[in-house]
């Protein structure tokens, strides 16, 4: 086994780090004076290279829990064929489980319960955490949660999911594909359950777990972001353009409706000149590249593929409005990433994304697939004045201060402590 070859050359197993939770009382430490640093779990049955919300989401509080110096480990899919691993250096260590591809989808991996159950066994003896944090309820964070509930060690679940997200990836006619979303509900609060915290980025996602995975007790906490790293940089001008451009980032996949956008910025008028930029990959861009090239799009549209954080926050800086046509959002990170750097919005009126708008303030709302509706709103956002755009774009750099990253760490923190959050519950 990986863990315990890797454990033996690296001599007998940590023993230093014995400030369990068990030894605080289990009592909430409100002073953080008197925190000790905690070894934290996190297990993601997706994580970068993935380009997801929640691979994402796992990433930054890796990143932001290391900075605030806690001993951070995370167990994620292998993202090739081959056995477990650990990758070596990083600010964090991150642990591959053994992994296979699945045939419908470019990039998502799944762990098989009898190949990893025993090596997530092996690395927490090894790890020695004082806390976990599942991401999913599918293998890598049940079997984590499962092992962690068995040695008594505290366990916080987010749920990132919607049983939509699944669909397309799924050969089956609707009336089975409800009835496995209806399993995969019951699935989350089997596993969730047992959870002492269930946390999901908004209050629309924590409605839907109550009602449909029958979880009683869930937190709405945003994801999270760090606003300033999608603002000009001090000097920084941009380069004008002569063209109105908006903008769509995220996975091309068949919930995200990219191709009622492309049919809208076909229908808005000629004389405005309305360009498009795509940025992302996923199975449907060879779709989306045929509706532009039979539209004739190809000198108005770009597919921008997957970019650095640095051409993406350009991106977001040069758009005139930021879109997000999907209807399975939970929270949609893209979105307050567009926020961020003050780009007004138009988001279809679905699930989390109406708490992103206020109606006219930073943007607009429309039905969802229909484009002759978002082609009307795209060409009212871009003939408003400059000065109008402008003022705009900074209700929505206002309105993401609310899911400052800096808020969620804390938050997480102190539920990783035992702190008490009942009065936010669902």
């Amino acid at each position: 086994m990986w863990f315990s070859a890797e454990k033996r050359r690296g001599g007998s197993v940590r023993l230093t780090h014995i400030h369990r939770l068990e030894d605080l009382g289990n009592t909430e430490v409100t002073d953080p004076a008197q925190r000790m640093p905690l070894t934290i779990l996190i297990a993601a049955d997706t994580y970068p290279p993935h380009i997801n919300g929640a691979a994402q989401f796992g990433y930054r509080q890796a990143k932001g829990m290391t900075a605030r110096g806690h001993n951070v480990h995370v167990l994620a899919p292998n993202t090739r064929n081959g056995k477990s691993y650990t990758e070596p250096g990083g600010e964090w260590t991150v642990h591959r489980l053994r992994s296979h591809g699945v045939p419908t989808h470019e990039y998502w991996r799944i762990c098989l319960p009898w190949e990893i159950k025993k090596e997530i066994s092996l690395l927490f003896d090894r790890v020695q955490p004082d806390v976990v944090h599942i991401q999913c309820h599918y293998m890598v964070g049940e079997y984590t949660l499962y092992e962690a509930v068995k040695r008594g060690i505290r366990v916080v679940a987010t749920n990132h999911f919607m049983p939509e997200n699944l669909n397309p990836f799924l050969p089956f006619p609707q009336w089975f594909k409800d009835i496995l979303a209806k399993n995969s509900w019951r699935d989350m609060g089997k596993v969730m359950g047992r959870a002492a915290v269930v946390t999901t980025p908004t209050p629309l996602a924590a409605k839907a777990m109550h009602q449909h995975a029958f979880l009683r007790k869930v937190l709405p906490l945003s994801n999270g972001i760090d606003s300033a790293d999608y603002e000009l940089k001090p000097g920084e001008m941009l380069e004008t353009s002569d063209h109105p451009t908006v903008l769509f980032v995220g996975r091309l996949a068949e919930e995200k409706h990219v191709d009622v956008l492309i049919d809208a910025v076909a229908k808005t008028p000629a004389h405005l000149n309305v360009h498009l930029e795509i940025v992302g990959g996923g199975e449907v861009k060879p779709a989306l590249q045929a509706q532009v090239e039979r539209l004739g799009l190809g000198d108005r549209i770009k597919f921008l593929g997957l970019i650095s954080d640095e051409e993406l926050r350009l991106a977001y800086l040069r758009a005139t409005i930021f879109c997000q046509p999907g209807t399975a959002e939970l929270q949609s990170l893209v979105t307050l990433e567009a926020m961020s750097a003050s780009t007004p919005v138009l988001l279809a009126n679905a699930m989390a994304l109406p708490h992103l708008v206020e109606e006219g303030r930073n943007g607009y709302l429309f039905t969802p697939h229909r484009s002759d509706e978002l082609a009307e709103r795209i060409g009212q956002v871009v003939s408003l004045p400059p000065a109008e755009l402008e003022r705009m774009g900074k209700v929505s750099r206002a309105m993401v201060e609310r899911h400052g990253i800096g808020t969620t760490l804390t938050t997480f923190e102190s539920l990783y402590y035992g702190e008490s959050h009942e009065r936010e519950t669902v």
